[in-house]
């Protein structure tokens, strides 16, 4: 039996983007960076998230609208 992952969903998921964040928080505090780079990065990526989180829900309505069409 295949696992296949959903990426569309996972890349949609405010879980995933939570976790990316805590996980690049972490691995920043383990290496040592200062807070105010930490703060920076978790930054981008939370913006790059809200992004990708955008842009697959307006395709999913998109795609829907038009198998109504």
């Amino acid at each position: 039996m295949k696992n296949k992952v959903e990426w569309k969903a996972k890349l949609a998921s405010r879980k995933f983007w939570a976790l990316v964040v805590a996980l690049a928080t972490s691995i920043l505090g383990a290496v040592g960076a200062s807070d105010d780079t930490a703060v920076k990065i978790t930054g981008i990526i939370a913006a790059v998230g809200a992004c990708a989180v955008y842009m697959l829900a307006e395709a999913i309505t998109d795609a829907s609208n038009s198998d109504k069409e």
